[in-house]
């Protein structure tokens, strides 16, 4: 039986991914994301790197996903541990002549601060298979996109004041 932390990090979560769910969907853009963040919180991306604080995750959010218009992210599984919450989900990349979707696998480690926010996600993908299915299906940005930083931050340590948490 799940805690009440427990709980409530997963019905936030499922929150979560229902405004994911309309990102997709075009509704509203990936900055929506950004409000299930504290204002100290730190998003983790493979190939971005590092950002901190909320107004520069929603920042990134929406810089980082331009383009990527046919990628959709669907949810595999989630469990939670006390604060700590890991989630496998799909990365799928456009589709091949015979409509079938490249997928790559992804995991985050996600922790609940309480009150409906996040201070963490680390966001985990194989970027070589990525990479090779972006270069197999000869994939092309719809429009506007953003190439990440040449060296991005890797550092992976939770924000200062939810350290705690990891205990």
């Amino acid at each position: 039986m799940a805690n009440a932390i427990e709980q409530e990090a997963r019905e936030t979560y499922q929150r979560y991914v229902a405004t994911r769910d309309r990102v997709e969907r075009g509704e509203v853009g990936w900055d929506a994301l950004a409000d299930f963040f504290t204002e100290d919180a730190v998003f983790i991306d493979p190939a971005w790197g590092r950002v901190e604080g909320r107004d520069n995750i929603r920042k990134f959010l929406s810089e980082s996903m331009a383009g990527l218009d046919d990628w959709t992210f669907p949810e595999l599984w989630t469990t939670a541990d006390g604060h700590r919450l890991v989630t496998m989900w799909a990365q799928r990349i456009g589709a091949e002549a015979d409509g079938v979707k490249n997928t790559q696998p992804g995991l985050s480690i996600m922790y609940y601060a309480g009150d409906g926010k996040f201070c963490y996600e680390l966001d985990l993908l194989n970027m070589a298979h990525v990479n090779e299915d972006l270069r197999a299906m000869k994939w092309r940005p719809q429009g506007e996109f953003n190439m990440p930083p040449k060296q991005p931050n890797r550092d992976w340590s939770l924000p200062p004041a939810w350290k705690h948490l990891a205990e």
